[in-house]
C-alpha cells in the first residue's frame, strides 16, 4: 500500500470518516451546535421519555451531539419506546398444567437509520435493532417460532439452559431463507440474558443487528427465602409496578466495513437519550437490564452520574453481586441487572454513559429526567 493510500484509508475510516465525509453526504451527523440552537424536531412523547427539557444541557455537554432527528416511522421502531417495550408472546396452558409461552420471530434485511442522515443495511429480528426485548417466567416452557426472512442463513442462539438439537448452531436451528425452526426449552435459569444470531461469520451477523435481550424472571415459589426480591422482578405482579423497569442494550456500527466503529449508541440511536431523556420518577426505584454487545471493541461500560448503584452480574442472583457502585464494565455478551434510586436526589437531567470518552463523543450517551412525579 503506498503511502498516499494508506493515508487516505486512515481519513476515511473510523472516527475520521463522521467527522469529515459524512457530515457533508449525510447533511447531518455527529457535529458540534451553537448554544441554543434547537437539535430536534421538539414532538412530544409519553413514553418513558418524557417532555422535551430546555436544551441547555446539550450545550453544557460540549455541543458534541448529533444534529436532527432520527426518522422513528421508517426505522419502525423508537429509542424512547424500546426502553420499555418488553415482548411476552402469547400464553397458553400445556396438558401437564405448565404455562406454555410462545414468541414468533422474523429475521428481516432492512436499511435503519441510526444518526440523523446516516443508514445502515441492517439484519434484524422483527425489524429492529436490537430485536425484541423477551420476558419469560422461570419454569415457563418457551416455544421460539423462527421464519427466516432475510437473504443469508441466520438463527436465534439462547444464553440460557437448554438442548444442544435447539442451540442455535449449524445443524441445530440455523436456516436458510425462507425456512422455519422451533426452539423449545424451558426457561431457566432466571436473569437477563442474550439472544443473537450464531451463522458465519459471527462478528458479522452481531454487527449487522441480529440480537437483542432475554429476561427470565424468577419465580416466587421457587426461591421463598427471598420471594419478596423475586417479586419485585416478576413481570405483572404490585411489587414490579413500583419499579421502573428499562432494557438497555449497549451497541456500536461500523458504517464503512473497515472493523472498526463510527457510531455508538444504547438502543442504537446515537445521543437519543440526551435528545429525550428518560424520564424516572424521583422517589421510585430504577431497575435496569443491561447488555453490551458491541463488536470489534473489547470492552464496554456504563456509568451512572452523581448516584450510585447494586449490580447483579448475569441477573441470575437476588442478592447483589457488586454494591454501591457508579461503573460496571462488560464485553460483549456480558450483561448484568442495575438497581438505584433518586429519592434522596434534587430533581433535575442526570447523566449516563460509558467512561470511553470516545464512545460518549460518538453517540453512547443520555440523560434520566428525575421529576417529582409524572403529570
Amino acid at each position: 500500500m503506498s503511502e498516499v493510500s494508506a493515508w487516505f484509508r486512515k481519513k476515511i475510516s473510523r472516527r475520521g470518516l463522521l467527522w469529515g465525509g459524512l457530515a457533508a453526504a449525510g447533511g447531518s451527523a455527529i457535529a458540534g451546535t451553537a448554544a441554543g440552537q434547537s437539535v430536534h424536531s421538539g414532538h412530544a412523547t409519553t413514553s418513558a421519555a418524557g417532555a422535551e427539557p430546555p436544551q441547555a444541557h446539550l450545550a453544557a455537554h460540549g455541543s458534541m451531539i448529533t444534529v436532527g432527528d432520527v426518522d422513528n416511522e421508517r426505522n419502525g421502531f423508537d429509542p424512547s419506546r424500546m426502553v420499555t417495550d418488553w415482548e411476552t408472546g402469547s400464553v397458553s396452558t400445556l396438558p401437564d398444567g405448565r404455562i406454555l409461552r410462545t414468541f414468533e420471530i422474523e429475521a428481516v434485511d432492512k436499511e435503519i437509520e441510526i444518526a440523523p442522515g446516516i443508514m445502515f443495511p441492517a439484519w434484524t429480528y422483527n425489524g429492529r435493532v436490537p430485536g425484541p426485548a423477551l420476558r419469560a417466567t422461570e419454569g415457563e416452557h418457551l416455544r421460539m417460532v423462527f421464519r427466516n426472512s432475510g437473504s443469508h442463513p441466520h438463527s436465534m442462539h439462547f444464553h440460557g439452559i437448554h438442548a444442544a438439537r435447539v442451540d442455535g448452531v449449524p445443524g441445530a436451528g440455523l436456516i436458510d431463507p425462507g425456512e422455519e425452526f422451533v426452539y423449545e426449552f424451558d426457561a431457566r435459569p432466571f436473569g437477563c440474558h442474550l439472544y443473537h444470531c450464531h451463522a458465519l461469520p459471527l462478528k458479522r451477523h452481531i454487527h449487522k443487528g441480529m440480537y437483542g435481550l432475554f429476561v427470565i424472571d424468577p419465580d416466587p415459589a421457587r426461591h421463598p427465602e427471598l420471594a419478596d426480591v423475586a417479586r419485585s422482578r416478576l413481570l405483572g405482579t404490585p411489587e414490579n409496578a413500583e419499579w421502573q423497569e428499562f432494557a438497555m442494550v449497549m451497541n456500536g456500527f461500523d458504517t464503512n466495513f473497515d472493523n472498526g466503529n463510527e457510531v455508538y449508541a444504547v438502543n442504537t440511536v446515537a445521543h437519543a437519550y440526551m435528545k429525550r431523556p428518560i424520564r424516572i420518577v424521583r422517589n421510585r426505584p430504577v431497575r435496569i437490564y443491561l447488555a453490551n454487545v458491541v463488536e470489534f471493541d473489547p470492552i464496554n461500560s456504563f456509568h451512572l452520574h452523581a448516584n450510585f448503584f447494586d449490580y447483579f452480574e448475569q441477573g441470575t442472583t437476588l442478592t447483589p453481586t457488586l454494591r454501591t457502585v457508579d461503573l460496571i464494565t462488560q464485553v460483549q455478551a456480558q450483561r448484568g441487572i442495575l438497581e438505584f434510586t433518586y429519592k434522596d436526589h434534587e430533581t433535575g437531567l442526570y447523566m449516563f454513559h460509558p467512561h470511553q470518552s470516545e464512545f460518549t463523543e460518538l453517540g453512547w450517551t443520555g440523560m434520566f429526567d428525575v421529576v417529582e412525579a409524572v403529570a
